[in-house]
């Protein structure tokens, strides 16, 4: 009877522990509005290429709207997340005035710079699908969207009547706009259209977006035109304005005046396209044919709340600041990279169209991975669209924005995110043979400008086996830099390669990739030191540059790193460093497809260990960039898994935190996001490979529901403690049967498996032994896929 009754009384504890609830009560897309989190907190849909908020005139608005005290310059429908470098998109804007002085259209103030304006920073509401705010002038604004459609909602109320206006400005957050902008304005209805070229933040092109806004109100309107610089004319029906009036583009649009009463409500549904003015039209006439706000808005929820539906976490005693937290961050994966489907005027395909990948450099250590486990769907159209984009454009893109090719940082990182998905088996409509092809590419051949895709100084790679810093290159150009960072990369990306070819039965091809991978350590000097503020580490052997003759080159190993006092250009500039923004300290770690033998060059395990904890204890590392991400981890290849959980525990809250400051550095575009994700859920992955790195969870119970099998992967631990004293795991069952391997595979997702792990205050032998540490380049990958 005691039996009976335990059993009875954990099967209530469990399912209580993976009772369902509305996630999206935890979800803050204010996180990282400030402190150069750099996220756009607005109003979207998974993936969706209308993102509506406030822009404001802030140095980190590179997402449109920053919770800091900044003025507010318009309300736009274009936007990217997290990034870095000058603001993306943010184009067309509009703006409210309750109304103008004197009754007179010239009585409203037109530029940008002139506009803006304050808010109410209590005012601001942000949650998924949803954005609003109080201006200083009192008009309450919010926002929702649809996929390529923005529906505005502006209130205005008054002790008298008012006739308000809304302009929309030819005009974007970096101020780019080139050639010629237009718009046209119809008399009758006030629809304003047009379109206008602009510049990406971050590559090399233009785009030219196109915009058709509608308004709805009761109180009609009274009249519509044009404005140029300060002045405006209800005469006027459309204007074409030249780029710029001394280096600044010159202010113009167009606007709508509405008919005088006490109190207005008006809507603004902003159609969106980068085909044409009528399928920018076609876009929001079929998306918010009513003007529907509840019903747009409700929609949006009803999509967040179905791409979260794979993962629910316990709530047994936990703080709504964790789950706050951890959801936050699952939402942020999914804001970019964007769904544009249909709207792509490059090249005609049946294919989908994902853009926004900014940069892959950034999303392929942990975001993708993420949504390979929870949204397989939307990365197998976006594995399709890198293909795709490869057969018209030629190579794999490193980076892509606004339709534009972005900046390449490192290596051919579109290599790891294609073999990421190949070895967990995603495969519904993608050609990997087309996909093999695009990859080898990028190993093979050099394209004449790699500063934008594929790689440079392939000659030297191929014979002299790593890239010489000042490097003699004439057959492509690019910026001569990183060539530490490079070489370490490109050996990764061939690791990545060589599992898709051993996959795809092309055995010579994989064993020359697997060769070709362990370049990296053709810059290891085994002799270097280093020094901090003088004193010496106590580690010998570090990368350092090497020339085309083979001699030794320098750079401090500190350089670049967050202790780094010398103002180190560590970037795309011509005169960076030999790391892309990162040091040799951080990038000594950088093997992660050929641990093994990392381990044994730094000394064996212990030695490892220590020089990890040094990488942490002394802040050399800046875990507000991705190249640290990996490194909370590594513990696992040197049989100690605990300190990963310890490190892991360490960075979150600490760096970490539901709060608008609440991210280390950009967000780009979900990675830090999927850091937090991935590292609460307890299992990390080493992407291009069948690994995910498992230490103690931050939750109870973790469930998984694989949208490809549907079944339930579970994740439940034993003596959890809430405070997060018991972190450490004592042992594990797999299935049911001891489990004392430190990670697991992606079929673990997939098959619904249940790992269950017993914890403790202190760290123990579980994970430690020589057959329990995660496989290295000597051990066939992809064999323990399909074992």
């Amino acid at each position: 009877m005691f039996y009976l009754l335990f059993l009875a009384l954990l099967q209530a504890a469990l399912v209580r522990a993976v009772d369902d609830y509305d996630v999206l009560q935890y979800i803050n897309p204010l996180i990282g509005s400030t402190d150069g989190g750099n996220v756009f907190p607005g109003a979207t849909i998974p993936y969706g290429m209308a993102k509506a908020v406030a822009d404001t005139d802030s140095p980190s608005n590179q997402g449109g709207f920053t919770l800091d005290g900044s003025s507010i310059t318009g309300f736009s429908s274009l936007h990217d997340s997290g990034t870095g470098g000058q603001p993306s998109l943010g184009n067309f804007p509009l703006f409210p005035y309750a109304s103008c002085a004197d009754d007179q259209v010239n009585g409203c103030v037109y530029p940008k710079k002139q506009r803006k304006t304050t808010y109410d920073q209590n005012s601001v509401v942000s949650s998924p699908g949803y954005f609003g705010l109080t201006m200083a002038s009192g008009i309450q604004v919010d926002m929702t969207a649809s996929h390529h459609t923005s529906l505005f909602r502006f209130r205005i109320t008054s002790n008298q009547t008012s006739s308000p206006l809304i302009l929309l400005d030819l005009s974007d957050l970096s101020d780019t706009r080139q050639d010629n902008g237009s718009v046209f304005v119809d008399e009758a209805t006030g629809r304003l259209t047009g379109y206008a070229r602009f510049l990406p933040s971050f590559g090399s092109g233009s785009y030219v977006p196109y915009f058709c806004a509608d308004f709805d109100s009761d109180a009609g309107i009274r009249d519509n035109g044009i404005f140029v610089n300060s002045r405006a004319s209800a005469d006027v029906k459309n204007v074409t304005v030249s780029r710029s009036i001394n280096g600044y583009p010159l202010p113009a649009g167009g606007f709508v005046r509405f008919n005088q009463r006490q109190s207005h409500i008006i809507k603004a549904r902003v159609g969106l396209s980068f085909m044409s003015i009528a399928q920018a039209c076609h876009n929001a006439e079929h998306e918010i044919p009513n003007f529907d706000f509840n019903a747009t808005r409700s929609a949006a929820v009803d999509l967040w709340t179905e791409k979260l539906a794979p993962i629910r976490v316990s709530r047994n005693g936990i703080d709504s600041s964790v789950l706050t937290n951890f959801y936050s961050g699952i939402y942020r994966t999914m804001v970019n990279p964007q769904n544009y489907t249909g709207e792509n005027p490059l090249w005609s395909s049946a294919e989908p169209y994902f853009d926004s990948f900014y940069c892959l450099w950034d999303s392929f250590r942990s975001q993708i991975p993420f949504l390979t486990i929870v949204d397989p769907s939307a990365v197998t159209s976006m594995i399709r669209s890198l293909i795709d984009t490869q057969r018209h454009l030629g190579w794999l893109p490193d980076c892509r924005m606004s339709l534009c090719k972005g900046f390449t940082q490192g290596g051919s990182n579109a290599d790891v995110v294609l073999a990421d998905a190949y070895v967990k088996g995603l495969s519904n409509g993608i050609d990997w043979e087309d996909g093999y092809a695009a990859v080898q590419k990028d190993a093979e051949e050099e394209p004449y400008d790699w500063s934008n895709e594929g790689r440079g100084g392939l000659a030297s790679w191929k014979s002299r086996n790593y890239i010489p810093v000042e490097d003699f290159d004439y057959v492509g150009f690019g910026t001569m830099t990183r060539s530490i960072s490079r070489t370490l990369e490109y050996a990764y990306n061939d690791f990545a390669i060589s599992q898709m070819a051993r996959g795809l039965n092309k055995v010579g091809d994989a064993e020359k990739y697997e060769g070709t991978s362990r370049y990296w350590q053709n810059l290891f000097r085994a002799d270097q030191t280093s020094s901090i503020s003088g004193v010496d580490t106590g580690f010998k052997g570090f990368f350092q540059p090497k020339h085309l003759n083979g001699t030794w080159g320098y750079q401090d190993p500190i350089t670049c790193s967050s202790i780094d006092q010398s103002d180190s250009i560590c970037s795309l500039q011509n005169t960076a460093a030999e790391t892309f923004e990162s040091s040799i300290w951080e990038y000594q770690f950088f093997a992660p497809h050929d641990m093994s033998t990392l381990i044994a060059l730094l000394g064996g395990p212990d030695q490892f260990t220590r020089r990890l904890d040094y990488l942490h204890d002394q802040n050399i590392t800046y875990i507000g960039n991705e190249p640290s991400f990996l490194t909370v981890f590594q513990y696992h290849y040197a049989g100690r898994p605990g300190k990963s959980t310890s490190r892991a525990h360490f960075y979150i809250p600490r760096f970490f935190n539901p709060t608008p400051a609440g991210l280390p550095g950009n967000d780009d575009s979900g990675a830090m996001g999927s850091f937090v994700a991935m590292t609460m859920m307890g299992l990390f992955p080493n992407p291009g490979q069948n690994v995910y790195l498992i230490t103690a969870p931050f939750f109870e119970s973790v469930n998984i529901t694989s949208p490809i099998t549907g079944r339930t992967a579970t994740v439940r631990t034993v003596n959890f403690d809430p405070d997060y004293q018991n972190i450490y795991i004592q042992s594990a069952t797999l299935d049911g049967k001891p489990y004392s391997k430190s990670w697991v595979g992606h079929e673990f997702f997939t098959q619904g498996s249940e790992l269950v792990l017993v914890l403790g205050r202190n760290e123990s032998d579980w994970g430690t032994g020589s057959d329990d540490v995660p496989p290295s380049l000597e051990v066939n990958i992809f064999d323990s896929l399909t074992s």
